[in-house]
């Protein structure tokens, strides 16, 4: 009996080496590949440039069916398509499971774009901006959690957790620390079909209900969450 279960012990310690040193070798194998990506994207996953989305710590699954759409032209995107066209299946994972597992970084204190000041108006004070800023993000905080019942906006909270940590099951995308500039973007692409007109996407359903107000304030408050 003994033997037995030492025997077992012993296989399932082997085997679980095995699978880490997969891992290993995949994510290692990911980071080679994922070279050409660090441009825009950032040598780890989490991009400098705020118009370029952090993939750091995103949820694998995700990543995988993202790429599979560039590939196969279900996403349109015209910087994307051809870097995906030349990945295999096994690259797809590899680059996955390295920027999955990566930690993505804390965004520094957002302020408001300076285009957001009417020309025409006295120049706001710091007190203002910072009171606006808030004000902006404390709509943002309201919607993500309680959606808007008057224009049926969902809460974005169903879908992407409480600390918009997404659901990896589900292969929805975790969201916290994201650019709001990404965030804004890809929220104004769904709204007008950019992204998706299908009529059973749900964040196009979700977004033409959307303002532009609410667009801007739920990004800025997703970009503060950690």
């Amino acid at each position: 009996m003994i033997k037995t279960l030492l025997t077992v012990s012993i296989s399932l310690a082997l085997t679980a080496s095995a699978g880490i040193v997969h891992a290993e070798a995949s994510a290692s194998g990911g980071k080679a590949k994922a070279a050409s990506c660090s441009g825009c994207h950032g040598e780890d996953g989490n991009s400098a440039m705020p118009g370029f989305p952090k993939l750091a710590g995103q949820h694998k699954g995700y990543l995988v069916k993202q790429l599979q759409a560039f590939k196969s032209g279900a996403r349109i995107a015209p910087m994307m398509a051809p870097l995906a066209a030349g990945l295999d299946d096994q690259s797809i994972e590899e680059i996955a499971t390295y920027y999955s597992a990566n930690k993505i970084s804390a965004n520094p204190a957002p302020v408001l774009p300076a285009n957001d000041d009417d020309d025409d108006a006295p120049a706001k004070t710091d007190e203002q901006k910072k009171a606006e800023l808030e004000k902006l993000i404390h709509e943002g905080g309201d919607l993500y959690r309680n959606g808007n019942l008057a224009t049926a906006v969902s809460a974005c909270v169903a879908c992407h957790g409480p600390f918009a940590e997404g659901n990896r099951p589900a292969a929805y995308p975790s969201l916290h620390s994201q650019h709001a500039d990404y965030l804004i973007k890809t929220l104004t692409d769904f709204k007008t079909g950019a992204r998706s007109k299908s009529r059973e996407n749900m964040m196009h359903m979700i977004a033409t209900k959307m303002t532009e107000q609410e667009i801007k304030a739920v990004s800025y408050y997703i970009s503060t969450m950690k």
